[in-house]
């Protein structure tokens, strides 16, 4: 009787660690996907200009309402065959909202150079988080509370900040948006390694939310300090 348990129990971990695997495979290219709708919605914007008028309050309703509109979206979706759609229809309108930021960096006579920067360190962050989440062996979860209490609290102070219109302000929130974020990142990757995430539509959603607010947040500072005015 104790072979074939035995044997029962190797092969229900072999099936765990490759529907791990699937998940975290599918992910990849996903999130790899995604790039392209984001860098299709970005040139549009910077290109037509199209949200160069979302300034303030009315930025700010536009930004909340349709990225919380398109979560819930993907979340009610994402075990159907409409998920991947949404998601990315949603990656284009973090591109499009992404364009102002985008456009104010680029005019910059380094601009090009302060985006490619951006693009580099938040991948090096991508790297250096997903080697970690293979080496670290204790559970993550208990952090993804803090991390979440965190983001409210950057979120509450970026938008104060939206009417202030601190550089000060942008600053310490774009620091903290990092940090945060690349938290989030190392957790969620932590998580499908795990086999605690197994819907890989709702894995890339939270993986792309990191990278997106962490090349923002390193746009926003490089702007601020290494902008170089014709």
């Amino acid at each position: 009787m104790t072979q074939p348990t035995q044997s029962y129990g190797r092969f229900g971990t072999t099936i765990a660690t490759q529907q791990r695997n699937k998940v975290l495979r599918n992910t990849y290219w996903l999130l790899a996907l995604s790039m392209l709708p984001t860098v299709l919605g970005a040139w549009i914007g910077v290109s037509t200009g199209i949200t160069a008028s979302l300034s303030g309050g009315l930025g700010l309703v536009v930004f909340l309402g349709g990225a919380f509109g398109f979560m819930f979206a993907i979340e009610k979706t994402k075990n159907s065959a409409a998920g991947v759609p949404v998601l990315l229809a949603f990656t284009f309108f973090m591109g499009l909202m992404l364009s102002r930021l985008l456009a104010m960096v680029l005019g910059f006579k380094n601009g090009a150079d302060l985006v490619m920067t951006a693009f580099g360190g938040t991948a090096a962050v991508f790297l250096i988080m997903a080697n970690l989440s293979t080496i670290i062996k204790r559970d993550l979860e208990g952090l993804a509370k803090w991390l979440f209490m965190g983001a409210i609290v950057l979120m509450v102070g970026a938008i104060i900040n939206v009417f202030v219109g601190s550089p000060a302000g942008m600053a310490v929130i774009s620091v903290m948006a990092i940090g945060i974020f690349s938290a989030f990142l190392l957790v969620d990757l932590k998580r499908i390694i795990d086999g605690g995430e197994t819907n890989y539509i709702s894995a890339t959603l939270g993986l792309y939310l990191s990278l997106f607010n962490i090349f923002q947040s390193m746009l926003a500072l490089l702007g601020l300090f290494g902008g170089e005015r014709d």
